[in-house]
């Protein structure tokens, strides 16, 4: 044997079993040729027997390349039932155990243990352990799998309060009219302000890939910069078209800001857009900056009504249903994907931020910031309410309504 294939023998014989070195001898023998069985009688220690045995064995197995061993009974290392036992062998009842400890209806039931704490994997564990049946909470995670369980986070979907009267024939409503406006080309725009977002070095959920051991710093604590203050993105989501406009405020989330940010659309977007229309359909939510019974919001865009001539219908959504509202899953959603996971350190990253938000539907956003100031608490006195040019509908007018443009003279 030369010096390279005693290197081989001496790297591969620790890494085997017993099984597997008899094996390995007698093939590798049978390649050294003649006086093989002797040289690695010598070089390793086993008997010539042992070796021979080896090559017999060989006949027994089938070749793969590929390294797939056989299944034949002959082969194995253990016999056949020995070995460490599952858990479930150990425990014929461990599975029973867990569904009485995880059983969400016996809640506040003292017999179960862990009514009022988390059923963590380390709580399930010591608990099983009170009960005789000592596992590691690995162990009780792959039962858990195996029994069809998940890890699953609260899930907002039962909806609060009551329904309302005629809750779902206004979202027909709201249907059919956007589709009709459609049908004539004019534009229907679903509006709202997004969380407001501090500004600074703060933590943004979720999580981007960055080297390992270089986790981004951010401030420990979410207090407020003075200097830098808070952002109040104001959307509008164009169904139509599919694109989005996002009007960034600095200041108070006014109902002035509100209709200034669909003026500020309507300029940048919407009169290129729609250069024909007369017409314009909003749909809102029922509260907030364009709430129905804000009455700063229905001022102010009876002031845009006048500078744009367009006649505005608006519909809102009845409380508690604002999910429902597009620009929530169609624009929201989609720019808080698009940041996660990066500290909104200064506003010209907020606006980049929002401003190349896409999806493979083809959603295009404009982003820009208003540099305005607005003032809370401004208030509306009845006889400018009862000077606007409002028409409230004839299906529930306190959600639907049209506010149409002024003569010169305000009527």
């Amino acid at each position: 044997m030369n010096q390279s294939e005693i290197d081989f023998v001496s790297v591969m014989m620790p890494t085997l079993d017993e099984r597997a070195r008899h094996i390995f001898l007698g093939a590798y023998s049978k390649c050294l040729g003649r006086g093989g069985i002797t040289d690695l009688s010598n070089l390793t220690g086993v008997s010539r027997a042992t070796i021979t045995t080896g090559q017999k064995d060989i006949s027994k197995i089938k070749p793969d390349p590929r390294g797939r061993g056989g299944d034949s009974a002959s082969f194995r290392i253990r016999a056949e039932g020995a070995g460490r036992k599952t858990s479930i062998q150990k425990y014929p009842g461990i599975k029973e155990a867990l569904l009485l400890l995880l059983d969400g209806n016996i809640v506040g039931n003292p017999e179960n243990p862990l009514c009022w704490t988390t059923k963590s994997l380390r709580n399930l564990a010591d608990e099983l352990a009170k009960q005789n049946m000592p596992i590691t909470y690995p162990t009780v995670g792959t039962l858990l799998e195996d029994m069809g369980f998940s890890l699953q986070q609260n899930r907002k979907y039962m909806e609060s309060g009551e329904a309302g009267p005629d809750r779902d024939e206004q979202f027909k409503f709201i249907n059919q009219t956007a589709k009709s406006f459609l049908d004539q080309n004019l534009p229907v725009i679903s509006v709202d302000t997004k969380k407001k977002e501090l500004i600074g070095n703060y933590k943004n959920n979720g999580a981007e890939y960055h080297p390992v051991k270089s986790v981004p710093k951010v401030n420990d604590h979410d207090f407020p910069d003075p200097q830098k203050g808070k952002a109040s993105p104001y959307g509008i989501y164009d169904i139509g078209r599919n694109e989005g406009f996002v009007n960034v405020g600095l200041s108070a989330d006014t109902g002035a800001f509100a209709v200034n940010s669909i003026r500020s659309w309507w300029t940048a977007m919407g009169n290129e857009h729609y250069p024909d229309a007369r017409k314009l359909m909003i749909t809102a939510d029922g509260g907030g900056s364009n709430g129905r019974r804000n009455k700063l919001w229905k001022t102010s865009l009876q002031e845009f009504a006048n500078e744009s001539r367009l006649e505005i219908f608006v519909c809102h959504f009845p409380p508690g249903t604002s999910k429902w509202n597009k620009i929530e899953h169609r624009l929201f959603s989609q720019i808080s994907k698009n940041w996660r996971g990066r500290p909104l350190e200064t506003i010209e990253i907020i606006i980049s931020l929002i401003g190349s938000t896409t999806t493979k539907e083809g959603l295009s956003v404009q982003c820009v910031l208003d540099p305005n100031t607005y003032e809370k608490g401004t208030k509306v006195t009845n006889e400018q309410m009862k000077a606007l040019n409002l028409t409230p509908n004839s299906w529930h007018g306190e959600w639907n309504y049209t506010i149409a443009p002024q003569d010169k003279k305000g009527t």
